[in-house]
């Protein structure tokens, strides 16, 4: 239906990206249906990275003009830790060896189940060698009893939540941060532990992929495999000066690109230009439904004469 006003969506990740494609249920394809709505109705469409406007594009149909990356920011000042709570945190978790940080939701495509896989290749190389996991989600269950079956009882700590402050009092603890998501949007993680001067390394998948630059600003490697995460991990840990070189250079883009004065300011022209267009009456393109193995999705066409659709 035509709206009074104009809509602006932002889709930070989609029903359908987050199951690999897959639509379990009647629940993710009410949700599908819905996002697909969404796009089609909305004057501008924003996506948080490359990887994700190509997403809704391909999902949807979508209307290439309308789809916009707008990259997100931090307030780098605000985040960086106090010493205080960096060593409080270091002392909570810190044991013989290197200190691993990952945060994420607990959930099977954030990739934490790859980590832990490579736990133990990388103890046997840094004896002592501890990881947190900070983060809630449905599959704590199951990895806490991966943690029990790899004998990892005393080497990771599965923290829950954490608020802001001890969540980055904690990755600057570590003297690295991991993130080995199967599918990522962005990745906002990435930039929150670039602040704190922490090197990182992250799977090679969605915007993570676009955030960090291999060897340069941190380190990549391919998702689902622990055998090239740990490998990443044992090269980044066996060259600190090189680590220390990288995350310099990642603090110094995060402040030229992820900056929350630059994202903003590029959120509000994209809303702007909405409300101009919306103003002077330009058409949204007409949608027709086909049916779908017995669902109603929603696909774009240019707009239609006056007259029946």
């Amino acid at each position: 239906d035509d709206l009074d006003v104009p809509l602006v969506v932002t889709t930070h990740a989609t029903e359908a990206g987050r199951h690999q494609g897959w639509l379990p249920g009647d629940l993710s394809r009410a949700i599908h249906r819905t996002e697909w709505r969404l796009v089609h109705d909305a004057r501008r469409v924003l996506t948080s990275s490359d990887a994700m406007r190509r997403e809704v594009l391909a999902l949807f149909d979508a209307d290439p003009s309308r789809v916009v990356v707008v990259r997100p920011g931090i307030d780098v000042g605000r985040w960086r830790a106090r010493p205080r709570d960096v060593a409080a945190a270091r002392d909570r978790h810190r044991g013989e060896g290197p200190l691993l940080v990952t945060a994420a939701r607990l959930e099977w495509e954030k990739g934490v189940h790859t980590l832990l896989d490579a736990m133990p290749r990388l103890r046997r190389r840094f004896p002592g060698l501890r990881l947190v996991v900070a983060g809630r989600g449905s599959q704590r269950d199951a990895l806490e009893a991966q943690v029990r079956a790899l004998r990892l009882g005393r080497a990771v700590d599965i923290v829950g939540w954490l608020d802001a402050r001890t969540l980055a009092a904690t990755l600057a603890a570590g003297d690295l941060a991991v993130l080995p998501s199967v599918y990522e949007p962005f990745g906002l993680v990435a930039l929150e532990a670039v602040a704190q001067g922490t090197p990182l390394a992250v799977a090679r998948t969605g915007g993570l992929a676009e955030t960090v630059v291999d060897g340069v600003t941190g380190r990549t490697f391919a998702p689902l495999d622990p055998l090239d995460l740990a490998e990443v991990v044992t090269q980044v840990l066996d060259d600190p000066a090189g680590a220390r070189r990288m995350a310099r250079t990642a603090v110094a883009r995060l402040r030229t690109e992820h900056d929350w004065a630059v994202a903003s300011a590029r959120t509000s022209e994209v809303y702007a230009a909405a409300v101009a267009e919306h103003l002077a009456g330009a058409p949204l393109p007409r949608r027709r439904f086909v049916r779908r193995d017995g669902d109603l999705l929603a696909v774009t066409r240019a707009p239609s004469p006056p007259g029946p659709a």
